[in-house]
């Protein structure tokens, strides 16, 4: 993703923990909650992968293409199991959004042109230009979408982080914790809405 370097970090940080609390929860709960935490672990990695910042971790060219052909399939995944579940609207919004940002962050997609230093660094050696990042509309709508998404989850997180113990399910674990899966749901929210802020 691009940016300064410290926000590329913290997105990185917050999302390669959110990716690894999704694979705990792969270990509880019905065959439906674990397809569902293996779609967000997916989306935690891919997301902080692709927001490490490129000085330290400069990606391979062709890491972009992976990226489109991961979430491709990812949104066709989601397509299908949407016929049964909502929540899987959401993974097949946020797996085209990736591939979005996966095609405008590109080598030579017109998104980017080469550039000498700076203060923002981008992947690949690239620097971002203000006017060529992407469509705008699509990125606005985007943006309005997390934005509400983010909203939404915040407040669904806070009668649930109120309640007692004695609400949880006998014997649950950490992969089996409603807050926590709220609360990583919200945290990549708010990492696409800011790396979306980017483009």
């Amino acid at each position: 993703m691009h940016g300064p370097a410290m926000s590329g970090w913290l997105l990185m940080a917050l999302c390669g923990v959110t990716g690894a609390y999704c694979l705990l929860r792969m270990r509880s709960g019905a065959e439906e909650e674990r397809r569902t935490a293996r779609a967000e672990a997916v989306m935690g990695f891919g997301m902080a992968a692709m927001a490490a910042p490129a000085a330290v971790f400069p990606p391979p060219v062709w890491g972009w293409a992976v990226y489109v052909v991961l979430f491709g399939a990812a949104a066709l995944r989601g397509l299908w199991f949407a016929r049964r579940r909502g929540h899987h609207l959401h993974h097949l919004v946020g797996s085209l959004a990736m591939v979005y940002m996966a095609l405008v962050m590109a080598p030579g997609s017109g998104a980017a042109t080469h550039g000498a230093g700076g203060a923002q660094g981008a992947h690949g050696g690239h620097q971002m230009t203000q006017v060529a990042g992407g469509v705008p509309l699509l990125t606005g709508m985007l943006l309005v979408y997390y934005a509400a998404y983010v909203l939404r989850s915040g407040t669904r997180l806070i009668p649930v982080a109120a309640a007692g113990p004695a609400e949880r399910p006998i014997g649950s674990g950490w992969g089996a914790r409603p807050e926590l899966t709220l609360a990583c749901r919200l945290t990549m929210g708010i990492a696409m809405f800011a790396m979306l802020l980017t483009l």
